[in-house]
Parts: C-alpha cells; structure tokens; sequence
C-alpha cells in the first residue's frame, strides 16, 4: 500500500499493512512532526518525504504505485474512505440520547466532515479549517473547487493542511449545506490548553480547530452541538509549551 498524509492517516495505514503482512510506503512532507513521523515508522512503514510547497504528494504516491504496483490509500478523496470515517457520525448517534442540532468538524481534505455528514442527515454540520488553508470554506462558497493560495501561511495544524479538496467530499458537504470557519493558530493554542485544563485532554493543533472556533466566538454555543476532536497526535514538548503558556 502507498498513502500521503502528514501523520494520523499515514499510522493508520501502517497499521493496517503490517497487521495485513504487507508493505506500507507512506507519502510524508518533510516538515511533519517529528512524533508522526517516528509513530509511523515505529509500525513498520518506510517513508517518502517531499515538500509541501513545491511536490504534489498525489503525482509522487502515483509514481511509487506505477513503479511497485501498491494501491494507492487516500486519506480522503476516495468512497470506501468516506464511509469509514463517517462511522465517528455513527458514533456520535449511538452515543448521544438525542440527535445533534449541529456537529462541528475539522476539515482538511474533507473525508471525515462528509462522512458525518453522511452518517448524520439531520444536522448540521460546520467545518473548521485554519486561516489561510479554508479552501473547503472557498470551494463550498463557490461551489466548485478552488485550490489554497501557493503563498498561504504556515500554520502548526498540519495534519489538515491540504491543497485542495475532491469532488467527492465537497458534493457531499454541498448536498448538505455545510457551514464553514477559520481560526488562528492562536485561537487553537487556546483550544489545546482550555481542553488540558478543563478535560485532561490531549488534542494535537488540527483536531482542536472546531473547538477554537466555539472558543473564539466564532460559533455560537448552541444546545445540542458536538464538536469533534479527531486527533491526540502532538509532539509531548509542543503540547507542554502550549499548556504551560498562560502559567
């Protein structure tokens, strides 16, 4: 199997190739955190980096498949992806005694909030990206694809740092009326911490988005919304320094 993915997917792939007996070659950018990059190598993959702002991780996991003859694994321009990820809107439905009003997402390429969207019909749903890096929030606005600036900032949440969306995620988000938003990386520094301080929880940059934008006003903190926290994937010093900032 080939895949592209700063961290979370690239593990999960991994897993799966070694518990499958098989090899993992996975697509990484260079500047990924270095707790990704050792996680994913700890469950047996070899690794391929390439830069962010000048490779195309598509072209790159394209050529590795046509020279070894591994399947391609997308983190989310693919159906079967989709599905999968939209077993957290199955969860949320299990899990709560009535149904949501409103599901707040972190949204990269698009897979998880779609298959939620899926999965849970009848709320809404919201998708947070980082400011700079919203181009669901442009695409769904636009209602066709509009890739990121070439010259977008640098932002720490990099596990949702992606170019552009897929006509798969963004028909599904349109369908379903989605709202968007964007935070700063400040904004998440505070979703990071107020979620250590007040739950004990460790969420990495990209995960805490929704929760930032609650946190930031940015969303209105309505009766009945779930806001999803996809991710504990943060370098331990990163996550010390962050929490440790307002003591």
């Amino acid at each position: 199997m080939v895949a592209f993915s700063s961290g979370n997917h690239a593990r999960g792939v991994a897993i799966a190739a070694r518990r499958l007996g098989i090899r993992a070659i996975i697509v990484m950018p260079a500047d990924a955190p270095e707790v990704k990059i050792e996680g994913t190598r700890a469950e047996g993959a070899e690794i391929v980096f390439f830069d962010r702002r000048s490779e195309s991780r598509e072209a790159l996991a394209a050529r590795i498949s046509d020279e070894t003859g591994a399947t391609v694994v997308p983190s989310f321009d693919d159906p079967m992806i989709v599905a999968g990820q939209g077993t957290v809107g199955l969860e949320i439905l299990d899990q709560m005694p009535v149904t949501p009003h409103r599901i707040v997402v972190p949204c990269g390429g698009g897979g998880l909030a779609a298959g939620i969207a899926l999965a849970c019909p009848e709320a809404e749903i919201v998708v947070v990206e980082p400011e700079g890096w919203d181009d669901m929030a442009q695409s769904l606005e636009a209602g066709q694809i509009v890739a990121v600036a070439p010259d977008a900032p640098n932002t720490f949440c990099d596990a949702i740092m992606t170019p552009r969306v897929s006509p798969i995620t963004l028909s599904i988000l349109l369908a379903s009326k989605a709202k968007a938003r964007a935070v700063s990386d400040g904004e998440v520094s505070d979703a990071i911490r107020f979620a250590w301080d007040k739950h004990q929880l460790v969420v990495e940059p990209g995960a805490a988005v929704g929760l930032a934008a609650l946190l930031a006003g940015k969303l209105e903190p309505l009766e009945g919304t779930v806001v999803v926290l996809s991710g504990g994937n943060i370098d331990p010093a990163q996550h010390a320094r962050i929490v440790g900032e307002a003591d």
